[in-house]
């Protein structure tokens, strides 16, 4: 959610020229906004059981929102329109969400007035039909209500709906925002994620002065007696109840394009506080432009090009990325990135359920990395990477599947929705060891689950194809395991040979005792030139030995911070090698084991090599060059039964491996 990023708002009325702080391109100032969440309000905020049971006998079609607003009130009223469908069975009754301090003044639908109107709990509205609507068939239904925004702190960073003085700017506006239960506390609706609506309307009536942003394309702003004004938004894509949004204020508006390469030229549309504030975030704000060109080129065209993006400034402590409509209280590089991506990675593709909000704010949050490489100075990237691991490993346990969804602080954890998140996601792309798959597989997440809802099973699903192996002791280690491995190395040189014996410990061995993951090392010489070599831990203790005889100096354990892990005792131990090891042939390390299609070499660097392989009898059935760039031996041709393999190198080494074919 929202975003990773605190303040940003100058501390007086002399505003000095924006420079981008230091602490924002290492992401260490990210955790401010997710902090925020952990005071919102811990009691859960959504329909009970049984009336989502009956919310669940229709399916939204189109929302339309015709309400009035002021830029310094909470006070909101006016005609919500839903568009539905029934399911297999006929309705009697219209279930609803509304907060209960709303007054309802009538609920028409298909052109007759509801015959009761029954309200339990915070929100839950029941309706009576004077006419049942027939199983699958179109209805519509009015409901015309009035009152003022609870101030309940129960949204993630705030109010669902709010008002403030801006005293920076000495402005006042009034925004939403209602994730992940509180859309109800300003407008009637159905808060189920995966019934997305097709399309909404947005008309807000408000005083002359003021502007409205919102979802999707501003098709015209009416003139209205009084002094007042209506801002007609639309958009015809998917769109689900919480991304719905609004923002008043008088407002200046400062637009400009991106241009992504296959896309239309798309319009950022940018309403800012005033001028002043303009002129202060100008540069942050010209960055958009990049960021949608670059994330479109990486994962697919942006999902609303043929609407808009955009920002609206409100005073939210972060950000929250409104459907094409971002709203911000102010422009930072990491802010202004994550918001973004998710417009890919939780407004095209929502996540199905809460649980699975890593697919949202992991993603969003891989968005910072991906852009400081590409715009920042160098060794941004890897310096946001360094404080998300940090962050994620500073308490032991914890899992990225939040199995407790009514306690709104653990669905936005920074540690672990939003910096583990990333860390799973940064994982799978060195599963994967290929640039060109894993971006493949983001494009087909967004292209196959467009304007609908997904959940982490169908991410795996996806990753598996492209991998050709199941990843299901990944994603329970990584997903719905805890914690982190450490590994600690002893390792040794003798005979042209480098011996590593490399230990992993787990931080919650009664939950996840073993991380099964392939780890590189690199090997330093004498000469500062290195070697790096990667190596699958499939077991807690490995003794591994790597052809190589030039002197080995140092040795250290991923150096290119792939693998969520920290980093014990390197320690160089002559005990690592014994003599009747050195006149051993090194072992080969192979999964899985049986194999199928496949056989994978987990021990395999350098460059690529011989290999020869024979059955039970010693006859050679099978030989194969093996790619440094891809260490897989192709396996479908061979019989059932057991097999040797031989794998010779360039430089004379040989390793050893026995593994059966199913």
């Amino acid at each position: 959610m929202g975003g990773l990023l605190a303040g940003g708002l100058p501390a007086t009325a002399q505003l000095p020229a924006y420079r981008p702080l230091a602490t924002d391109l290492d992401g260490s100032a990210a955790d401010a906004c997710a902090r925020v969440h952990t005071g919102a309000a811990a009691r859960p905020a959504y329909a009970s059981l049984s009336h989502r049971q009956k919310m669940a006998g229709y399916d939204v079609k189109y929302y339309k929102l015709d309400i009035r607003l002021a830029n310094n009130s909470r006070n909101v009223g006016g005609t919500v329109t839903i568009r539905a469908r029934t399911g297999s069975q006929p309705l009697d009754s219209l279930a609803f969400e509304l907060y209960n301090t709303f007054a309802i003044e009538s609920v028409v639908v298909d052109g007759q007035a509801s015959t009761g109107l029954r309200r339990k709990g915070l929100g839950d509205v029941t309706v009576g039909l004077g006419r049942p609507v027939a199983p699958n068939t179109l209805f519509e239904a009015r409901i015309t209500y009035n009152g003022t925004a609870p101030n309940s702190n129960a949204a993630a960073i705030g109010n669902a709906l709010n008002t403030a003085v801006v005293r920076t700017y000495n402005v006042s506006t009034t925004w939403s925002l209602s994730e992940p239960y509180n859309a109800y506390e300003w407008w009637p609706c159905k808060q189920t994620l995966t019934d997305k609506a097709d399309s909404v309307d947005v008309w807000v009536t408000t005083a002359a002065a003021n502007k409205v942003g919102s979802n999707g394309v501003l098709e015209r702003v009416t003139s209205l007696p009084n002094n007042e004004a209506r801002y007609e938004w639309k958009s015809r894509h998917p769109i689900d109840y919480y991304l719905i949004s609004v923002a008043v204020g008088p407002y200046v508006e400062y637009v400009n394009y991106a241009n992504p390469i296959g896309g239309p030229r798309i319009p950022i549309v940018n309403y800012v506080y005033n001028q002043a504030a303009l002129n202060y975030y100008r540069t942050e704000i010209d960055r958009t432009p990049g960021f949608i060109e670059n994330f479109s080129a990486l994962v697919g065209l942006y999902p609303f090009a043929d609407e808009k993006y955009g920002h609206s400034m409100a005073p939210i402590g972060g950000g929250m990325e409104h459907q094409t409509m971002t709203t911000q209280d102010g422009f930072t590089f990491t802010l202004t990135a994550h918001e973004l991506f998710h417009q890919w990675f939780g407004d095209n593709v929502t996540c199905g359920a809460w649980e699975d909000i890593w697919l949202n704010e992991g993603f969003a949050s891989y968005g910072e990395y991906l852009s400081l490489g590409a715009f920042a100075a160098p060794g941004a990237d890897r310096g946001w990477l360094n404080q998300a691991h940090t962050s994620a490993m500073s308490q032991p346990g914890g899992s990225v599947f939040v199995s407790d969804t009514s306690n709104v602080s653990r669905i936005f954890s920074s540690r672990l929705s939003y910096k583990k998140g990333a860390a799973v996601i940064h994982m799978l792309r060195y599963l994967l060891n290929d640039d060109a798959k894993f971006f493949g597989v983001l494009r087909t997440y967004q292209s196959t689950y467009r304007g609908r809802t997904a959940r982490t099973r169908d991410l795996q699903r996806l990753f598996e194809a492209a991998a050709g192996q199941s990843l299901q002791h990944f994603f329970d280690q990584w997903f719905r395991g805890e914690g982190y491995p450490t590994f600690s190395l002893r390792w040794n040189q003798a005979g042209g040979q480098v011996y590593l014996q490399s230990v992993q410990t787990a931080s919650m061995p009664t939950v996840t005792p073993f991380f099964q993951t392939d780890i590189d090392y690199r090997l330093t010489f004498a000469d500062n030139s290195t070697r790096t070599v990667r190596f699958a831990q499939t077991q807690p203790v490995r003794t591994l030995a790597v052809a190589e005889s030039r002197p080995v100096v140092s040795i250290e354990i991923d150096p290119d911070q792939w693998v969520l892990n920290a980093t014990g005792a390197v320690v160089r131990d002559a005990g690592v090698v014994t003599a009747s090891q050195t006149a051993r042939v090194p072992q080969l390390s192979v999964y899985p084991n049986p194999c199928r299609e496949q056989l994978r070499l987990a021990d395999f660097s350098g460059p690529s090599a011989r290999a020869e392989v024979t059955d039970a009898t010693g006859r050679l059935v099978l030989r194969q060059t093996v790619p440094a760039a891809r260490p897989v031996l192709q396996t479908a041709t061979l019989a059932p039964g057991l097999y040797h393999l031989r794998l010779l190198s360039p430089d004379g080494s040989v390793v050893r491996a026995r593994f059966v074919k199913e």
